[in-house]
């Protein structure tokens, strides 16, 4: 099955595409950097899909369609469901015609699920109306023999939009001339399109080859004539997102999904996620197990959950069991913090308090009604937590004359440390940015992978997680409104945002945090 990917954003991969990948059994991509897709939150593959690039099992070798089609054969032997992952749209794009005609000459059946095209997003990505520029001609020219054969009607044709390789540009700029455009003919070179690393030059036809900048085997796409002609830099809504090409650390709680990522992606930043706790079974079940129990007994008044793993785990316990979330019928629930709230209404419960403003269970406390036996018949709370200390929260139920009973849901335990590369990132500053989304991933992340560079900002998503920051010696850039992860992505493009407009009225150089530092590094 082919599977046009879109041309790298990962926000555009169809409906469709997700359903096959997370059916496939083998997933095999044409490049390295297309497998980040399989890393979406969307896409949840089964962890024995096997996943592998073509790139990687070639050493990055070009191969014919003939020898990719053999790739994809010996995929499917066994009967296993191959999803061939491919750039942009696999037909239109053209990498996948002629391996598409080696298997039908092979005599082996493929589906086809279209994708976005890079001939015609990565022109909207970077702010070119193709719809006014008359007639387009949309042509691929990535093989050698395209410009043996050059095509002279490209003189005619009002807009061309162009894929090519780096290593074509002379080449293509001649063509084109002698094809009839004018040599001094404004021409848009769009790199990495569609990826926050885009980058879009306009130059002169006659100029395209200076642009291949080293990069022979970079795909690059190119519009000439009318569109390009009406091209405002008013348009340019992508590269001027706010993070627009930031690097963007998370220390993460391993095996959660969290919206901050996606929402960081939006405002244009490449996020990078390094898992900082794992989440484990407690050390005695048995006690999770008798307290679910309690809780369908009708034992409890409230339950309390403290995080989404609180509420997973607790979640894992009851489908164990049977039971959905109907067996909360008439019981009361409380969410330490709005993130936690999100996660029991994906289960299908509305709590009936949340935490305040700061999203701790210190804020919980304050908000909690009194014991009443007048209106509670039952005055048991039940509080699944982690392995870590919630004697506070309990004492100020205590004092408010409920009776709290602990469990130990999970266990956090440190993750191991992020691979050598991306530790000598953290510390070298090569993020633009790292944004902490609970106290225990900053004392996490400082104790597996060191502290983050001073040029880095730092974005925390409450005060108390801003004092852990504090703590251990890190300035605090930004400080999340409220405490949820996209009230966090927001409140650091805003940051961002104002740093550039900063910038501009200084009349100082629009640039990244981490290019900042090595701009320091090279004038000392």
């Amino acid at each position: 099955m082919f599977v046009g990917a879109g041309p790298g954003d990962p926000e555009l991969l169809t409906l469709a595409a997700v359903a096959a990948l997370n059916e496939a059994d083998v997933i095999l991509a044409d490049s390295s950097s297309l497998l980040d897709l399989v890393n979406q939150p969307a896409v949840r593959i089964p962890g024995e899909t096997l996943v592998r690039s073509v790139e990687h099992l070639t050493a990055g070798a070009r191969l014919s369609g003939a020898e990719r089609a053999e790739l994809t054969r010996q995929a499917q032997e066994g009967g296993r469901t191959v999803v061939r992952l491919v750039t942009g749209d696999p037909l239109l794009d053209g990498g996948a015609t002629t391996e598409a005609a080696a298997l039908v000459k092979a005599g082996l059946d493929f589906e086809i699920v279209p994708g976005v095209s890079s001939l015609t997003a990565i022109p909207e990505y970077a702010g070119v109306s193709l719809g006014r520029g008359g007639e387009v001609q949309l042509v691929n020219a990535t093989a050698e023999g395209f410009f043996e054969a050059g095509d002279r009607r490209w003189g005619g044709v009002p807009t061309l939009v162009i894929r090519t390789l780096g290593r074509f540009l002379d080449r293509l700029a001649a063509a084109a001339e002698a094809a009839g455009r004018q040599p001094h003919e404004t021409a848009l070179v769009t790199f990495d399109g569609g990826t926050t690393e885009q980058r879009t030059a306009l130059t002169r036809v006659s100029a395209l080859g200076q642009l291949a900048g080293g990069r022979p085997e970079a795909e690059i796409l190119v519009v000439v004539g009318r569109a390009v002609t009406d091209y405002s830099a008013d348009f340019d809504w992508f590269e001027s997102k706010p993070l627009f090409g930031w690097r963007v650390l998370i220390p993460k709680t391993k095996d959660t999904v969290s919206p901050m990522p996606a929402r960081l992606r939006s405002h244009g930043a490449r996020v990078e996620e390094v898992p900082t706790i794992a989440v484990e079974q407690p050390r005695n079940p048995g006690q999770l197990d008798k307290a679910v129990r309690g809780l369908v007994e009708g034992r409890f008044e409230w339950i309390v959950f403290t995080s989404r793993n609180a509420v997973r785990a607790v979640r894992e316990r009851f489908e164990d069991y049977g039971l959905d979330a109907r067996a909360f019928s008439g019981l009361k629930v409380a969410a330490a913090t709005a993130g936690t709230a999100e996660s029991l209404q994906a289960w299908g419960i509305e709590p009936d308090k949340v935490g305040g403003k700061e999203g701790t269970l210190a804020s919980l406390a304050d908000d909690f009604p009194d014991y009443d036996p007048a209106y509670n018949p039952i005055n048991r709370v039940f509080l699944p937590k982690a392995d870590i200390a919630t004697e506070s929260f309990a004492q100020a139920l205590d004092q408010l004359g409920w009776e709290v009973e602990e469990i130990v849901a999970y266990r956090t335990v440190r993750a191991a440390p992020p691979p050598a590369e991306t530790r000598e990132a953290i510390k070298q500053g090569q993020f633009d940015a790292v944004a902490f989304s609970s106290s225990s991933s900053v004392r996490n992340l400082v104790g597996i992978a060191g502290k983050p560079h001073p040029a880095t900002i730092v974005a925390a998503i409450g005060s108390a997680t801003a004092n852990t920051c504090l703590a251990h010696g890190l300035r605090v850039d930004v400080v999340a409104p409220s405490p949820t992860g996209v009230d966090l992505a927001d409140a650091l493009a805003a940051f961002a945002g104002q740093r550039r407009e900063d910038l501009m009225a200084r009349g100082e150089p629009v640039i990244r945090p981490s290019q900042l530092r090595r701009r320091r590094r090279q004038a000392d």
